[in-house]
């Protein structure tokens, strides 16, 4: 291979993209092109540009060029687990756009164009799996998202325009350097560590194990001593149709049944 290239990638014909469409269970037609090995993105395609729905998914593209405005009719671009590290301003010129799935790509937050806020309709919009230090907080202006995706990132601040976001339901932010996260880490490490609790004899313990122990629970009911009991306590439970306790039930278990 010659120095400083990069693979050659497949060839996508005007053929193969025509055999590649595909009639989805909404009428859309979508052209599926994902796991195609394409490193550059196929100009025979732009024959197609009518689609309303383009997978360009789980391939080796680096850029997206400016002629993706000549799909102006799309609706559903999946673009995720590629090699992109840019996004041309031309994609704001879909309108129609309600999904955009740009996961698992280099994408970093100077490559992300401001012309993406003129996506008005978009619902959808996954930038989970990129290289993100900050969000633009103006994609807050996107009031029609119903799912946001930015996990994986690196993100040390979420945008109070993202949270008050009025349509928004689902808002993935998992796995990013955020402090809320790490107490939550803490929470979780002290459920951990009590998991696991075993009961033994007095008799059977050491005398360092017993004074552990004892300290222990001496805390325990310090705790319980400072921690305020809302309203009254809770009446114990009464039985009062048991004709006598499971333990006296020797000669016939019958006898103590419920009446």
């Amino acid at each position: 291979m010659p120095k400083g290239k990069g693979p050659k990638g497949k060839r996508i014909t005007l053929k193969m993209a025509k055999n590649s469409i595909r009639v989805a269970f909404n009428g859309r037609r979508r052209l599926d092109l994902s796991k195609m090995g394409i490193t550059t993105f196929p100009k025979s395609i732009l024959e197609l540009a009518d689609v309303e729905e383009l997978d360009l998914s789980r391939n080796m593209l680096k850029k997206i060029p400016n002629v993706i405005e000549k799909f102006q009719n799309l609706i559903w671009l999946d673009l995720h687990s590629n090699l992109l590290d840019e996004l041309p301003p031309e994609i704001g010129t879909l309108q129609n756009l309600t999904y955009l799935n740009l996961c698992n790509n280099r994408l970093t937050t100077e490559s992300l164009p401001p012309e993406l806020t003129l996506l008005k309709s978009l619902r959808t919009l996954n930038l989970g799996l990129n290289r993100l230090e900050t969000v633009p907080t103006t994609l807050g202006s996107l009031k029609e998202l119903i799912e946001l995706g930015l996990f994986d990132n690196s993100l040390t601040k979420i945008p109070k325009s993202l949270k008050r976001l009025p349509k928004l339901e689902r808002f993935n932010i998992k796995r990013n350097p955020l402090p809320e996260f790490e107490v939550k880490e803490e929470e979780e490490d002290l459920v951990k560590r009590i998991e696991s609790l075993y009961l033994v004899k007095q008799e059977d313990l050491c005398g360092s194990c017993l004074n552990t122990c004892k300290g222990e629970r001496e805390e325990l009911h310090e705790l319980e001593q400072m921690t305020p009991t809302p309203g009254p306590s809770p009446k114990k439970p009464s039985f009062p149709s048991l004709l006598t306790p499971n333990s006296t039930a020797r000669d016939n278990q019958e006898e103590w049944r419920v009446k």
